[in-house]
């Protein structure tokens, strides 16, 4: 036997061996898998797909055109097409005839010493129970959120009529009334204000998250600097707040919404928090960080005490109680930052200053 026989005989050994660990692979893998050529012919299909697409071996051979489990599924066919064109990985949710969820990836088999896409291995991954837990989730927010407009509507309601009985009882009756009951009167108003600020705080803090407006999109800082300081333009005049800053990111990827809020309640709480006697001086500047883009923001207020930066992220947590506030505003900055990805960190010296670090994901 001549010695290219020889090597013509390993090589078809070799060749017969890999066919059967192939085989072998799609006999005993639990993830429904398709190959099929570039001609949309089913080449082979892993036996977990007969379950999900009804397959059988007479398939084998056939275009994927003529066998309805498959050709039904939406886009499938243009998807192949395009993968094998543009030799780009495709990834998608579809829902199976069986009713049942997969996450879909579609990847160019590409024949290397040719450099040719020859066809595509589809692999179908079972996310049924997820897209279900995704569903009851969704559907537990639902009933959340009509709780909490339910409860804010039927607050607000109670709460505006005592604002009025007050006004009502000091216009009609205010020359008979004491100076402490007079007092007594307008700790009930300001307490009725409170509560209707933290009613509509409530509001907020149930559509944190949940509406489309709150979905990432590129937002110009610069930009909603400028609607903030035009929305905020009595307090600023008021105290004679020096707000300086240095963009060199102008861009970031965020809610558009959440954003001008976050920048909305540092700023306030920046000139509110000032210590007496004292210009609020306030720092804005963002640069890139990893994988975040930092918003920075520095005022020269009264600053916090370190055992109790922790504690002003949660609800209804006030500092300084002489200070008006629902104690709800960081609590929802901190959710909108973190439902994104994001991290916030605080430093602070007390009299001095405070620095609010906000980590946005990017990407």
């Amino acid at each position: 036997m001549s010695e290219k026989v020889a090597v013509e005989k390993k090589k078809i050994k070799k060749l017969v061996e890999l066919n059967e660990e192939l085989e072998n692979y799609f006999r005993n893998t639990i993830i429904p898998q398709l190959f099929v050529d570039a001609d949309l012919i089913l080449r082979k299909f892993s036996p977990p797909a007969n379950t999900h697409f009804k397959l059988a071996e007479n398939h084998i051979g056939i275009s994927i055109i003529d066998i309805p489990a498959l050709s039904q599924l939406d886009g499938l066919i243009e998807v192949i097409k395009e993968v094998i064109a543009t030799n780009i990985d495709f990834e998608d949710e579809i829902q199976t005839p069986d009713k049942r969820w997969f996450q879909m990836n579609i990847l160019p088999y590409i024949i290397k010493k040719k450099d040719v896409t020859n066809g595509v291995v589809i692999t179908f991954v079972d996310i049924t129970g997820r897209i279900n837990d995704k569903k009851i989730i969704e559907r537990i927010n639902a009933d959340h959120e009509t709780f909490i407009y339910s409860v804010t509507h039927d607050l607000k309601g109670p709460v505006s009529n005592v604002i009025s009985l007050v006004d009502l009882l000091n216009h009609s009756h205010g020359d008979e009334l004491t100076e402490e009951i007079q007092e007594y009167l307008k700790m009930i108003k300001n307490s009725a204000y409170s509560l209707k600020e933290i009613i509509s705080e409530l509001t907020h803090i149930a559509k944190v998250g949940t509406e489309m407006s709150d979905q990432a999109a590129t937002v110009n800082i610069e930009q909603i600097l400028e609607d903030v300081k035009l929305t905020l333009k009595n307090q600023i005049y008021q105290s004679h707040a020096k707000i300086t800053t240095n963009i060199i990111v102008p861009e970031i990827q965020f809610s558009k919404k959440n954003l001008r809020s976050i920048l909305y309640n540092l700023i306030f709480n920046a000139i509110k928090f000032s210590k007496n006697g004292t210009t609020p001086e306030i720092f804005i500047k963002t640069e890139e960080s990893g994988e975040y883009s930092l918003l920075s923001v520095k005022d020269n207020g009264v600053g916090i005490e370190p055992e109790k930066k922790e504690e002003i992220f949660s609800k209804f947590t006030r500092l300084k109680p002489h200070i008006e506030g629902t104690g709800l505003g960081l609590f929802i900055i901190n959710k909108m930052v973190t439902n994104q990805g994001g991290k916030i960190e605080v430093e602070s010296e007390v009299d001095n200053y405070t620095t609010f670090n906000i980590y946005l994901k990017q990407g």
